[in-house]
């Protein structure tokens, strides 16, 4: 990140630079390099600019305030009790859940107390993917990896196994982005008695305006940012206007990060993605690090809107292993275990291979 105030520092030697009074030019009293007035200025003219944008990306604000809605009267009184209308059984649940089933019954339940002092979401994305869809695709994940204990693959069930619908924010906002880059090109070539490598050295500058559409953020503290973002992207072209009927039959839960909360991981996946598409137009270089850098945001709208996951959840060797599915795309995130006697001797095994093949190779050409 740019600094916010610049420090004028020798280009030789990198002491600080200071005007002497009774000179005409800027001299460095360390080395003694002379600088002129005007040259500094423009020595340093690019660096101010950053520091005041650095300053203003600073002082840039979300616009979180109309974030969601207020349940209306009509909402909150067709919701069901935490007692089960159909079979009466009670109803346990932690303090964020808002919308549950009955375990006895399996009788959908909302928990219109939950809805108290909370914002209605603006927006859901509604499940595409069944409970058979996320059990195939979590077989199918487990596909393809070598080091999976046999026990696991043979004899895994799914203990359990939920749809949430899961809060989460998402954040428009137009960008102002500014980059400096360091690239350089490698040249290497060999005389009669050493190896020689030139670098030539490039300062990049890059800039542009870009806009950001419904950057996600998830607003459950039991809910793993990772998986979340892994699971990641969700189609919003699906984003409907929020019914509670969206919400029947599915576990649901309410915010308990605020969007206010959420701002910080905004502007770093904005930030990250716009520096991304800067340094993408650094092109024919071999490296390219980054100096300096400015994002400045004008004020985003936030929207708060809920999104189907699937959790499963199995056990191996008396552990749990979770697994998260996007109850849109399909798409499946988790750990799995691993067979530390196939970890020691997968290495044996590839070598063993791969001599009879090299033993081929080196047969052919030198014959």
């Amino acid at each position: 990140m740019a600094d916010t105030s610049v420090s004028y520092k020798c280009p030789n030697c990198g002491a600080p630079l200071s005007f002497i009074p009774g000179h005409e030019k800027v001299t460095c009293e360390y080395c003694g390099t002379e600088f002129e007035v005007a040259a500094i200025e423009e020595m340093f003219r690019a660096k101010n600019e950053m520091a005041t944008k650095a300053q203003e990306e600073r002082e840039s604000k979300w616009d979180i305030e109309n974030a969601g809605d207020e349940w209306t009267s009509e909402e909150a009184a067709i919701l069901k009790a935490f007692t089960c209308s159909s079979c009466g059984a009670e109803i346990v649940c932690d303090e964020n859940t808002m919308a549950t089933e009955c375990v006895y019954c399996g009788n959908p339940t909302m928990i219109p107390k939950r809805f108290e002092g909370s914002l209605k979401p603006d927006l859901v994305i509604p499940f595409k993917k069944t409970k058979q869809d996320a059990v195939a695709a979590l077989k199918e994940f487990y596909k393809g990896h070598l080091l999976l204990p046999n026990n696991f693959t043979a004899n895994n069930r799914v203990e359990a196994i939920q749809p949430m619908y899961v809060p989460f924010w998402l954040f428009d906002s137009s960008v102002d982005a500014q980059a400096d880059f360091r690239a350089e090109k490698i040249h290497r070539y060999e005389t009669a008695s050493e190896i020689v490598t030139e670098t030539q050295v490039f300062s990049c500058r890059r800039a542009g305006k870009m806009s950001f559409e419904k950057i996600p953020a998830d607003g459950s503290k039991k809910m793993d940012d990772a998986y979340m973002e892994s699971i990641e992207p969700f189609n919003y072209s699906d984003l409907v206007e929020f019914n509670t009927g969206y919400l029947a039959g599915y576990l649901a839960d309410k915010y308990d990060v605020s969007a206010e909360e959420c701002t910080a991981r905004a502007d770093n996946r904005v930030k990250n993605s716009a520096l991304d598409v800067l340094q993408d137009t650094v092109k024919n270089f071999d490296t390219c690090t980054l100096q300096d850098s400015a994002v400045i945001k004008d004020v985003g709208k936030v929207l708060y809107a809920m999104v189907p996951v699937w959790i499963l959840t199995t056990r191996y060797d008396n552990k749990p292993y979770t697994f998260m599915m996007n109850g849109q795309t399909g798409k499946v995130v988790g750990s799995l275990p691993y067979d530390k006697t196939k970890a020691l001797l997968y290495p044996g095994i590839c070598a063993l291979i791969s001599v009879p093949i090299l033993y081929f190779i080196l047969k052919i050409f030198l014959t």
